[in-house]
């Protein structure tokens, strides 16, 4: 994180532009412009600009918006919690299905189905976002009118409502996300289904189907929670396209605003958020596939 931090104040002082004049306009005087560079401190030296609003961070000020002249913390906070409902439709629809196509190709390795499942799920995931983003769009939004094109709901809108403007906005990420999962579990099925273990488990007599939920999917899935893990801090914080393309107010969306206006506070704070959710999702990654694996919980190979 601390890294993490370098490289995004940096990064934002190499971004084209002049804080004031972006603010004021680029017919606004000269002398304003430096006034407002001036009360804003970002004439300041970088080091003392970096360390003030490092240490402010850690105490959990975020800063004020050079845009919106307000706290940053509540533009994340918000911004953060609508990335995050997206990436949670998301995840419902393809951390299941996309297991269970890893499972079902492991189980027809080699069969028509195997590879169908296998070939299409890696052909949408080379697609970018914007492409099936707009060809779903046409479809289900423009041509059969079944979901709305746009992620804004009405203002006082419930639980369901929510739901459905977010159903065609998770889609383009589920065709994304579905070949990765999908050829994660697949492997991890046919190297269990190759175990000692579990030619022990058939040889015992124990129906195939209980060898199928104890024995081989608790080891196949090991592999496959670290990419989920992975997935699930981009599903929150790199939507980027996705939020544009649907007029959705997630961080992505707002990062990207941050950086046109060269707002540093909100641009500074949404991205160490993001590295957070990262960092998060990766933790529990860790404890869960200890949970599954009693050999690293443990600390031993036997």
């Amino acid at each position: 994180m601390f890294l993490l931090s370098i490289m995004v104040f940096l990064g934002g002082q190499v971004l084209p532009g002049n804080v004031g004049r972006a603010i004021l306009g680029p017919f606004a005087d000269q002398r304003a412009v430096d006034a407002l560079n001036h009360s804003l401190g970002v004439d300041r030296p970088l080091l003392t600009q970096y360390g003030s609003w490092i240490w402010n961070f850690i105490q959990g000020d975020m800063g004020t918006s050079y845009i919106f002249r307000s706290p940053v913390a509540p533009f994340v906070i918000d911004a953060l919690g609508n990335s995050m409902k997206l990436a949670a439709v998301a995840f419902v629809l393809v951390v299941p299905i996309g297991i269970l196509g890893g499972v079902i190709a492991a189980l027809n390795l080699n069969r028509p189905l195997d590879r169908i499942i296998s070939l299409g799920g890696l052909s949408v995931t080379v697609l970018p976002e914007f492409v099936t983003g707009i060809i779903l769009i046409l479809i289900f939004g423009v041509w059969l009118r079944w979901l709305p094109i746009s992620a804004a709901w009405p203002r006082d809108a419930g639980f369901f409502t929510q739901l459905y403007y977010l159903i065609l906005p998770s889609l383009p990420l589920f065709l994304v996300l579905f070949g990765y999962i999908a050829r994660m579990a697949r492997s991890g099925m046919i190297e269990a289904l190759d175990s000692d273990y579990t030619r022990t488990a058939v040889l015992k007599g124990l129906p195939w189907r209980t060898v199928i939920w104890r024995h081989v999917l608790r080891n196949a899935l090991l592999p496959t929670i670290t990419v989920i893990a992975t997935q699930t801090g981009y599903l929150i914080g790199g939507l980027v396209v996705i939020e544009t393309l649907f007029r959705y107010q997630g961080i992505g969306s707002l990062i990207f605003t941050a950086a046109r206006g060269k707002d540093f506070p909100v641009l500074e704070a949404g991205i160490l958020t993001i590295g957070i959710v990262y960092a998060v999702a990766t933790l529990a990654a860790d404890f869960l596939y200890s949970v599954l694996n009693p050999r690293i919980r443990l600390g031993t190979d036997q």
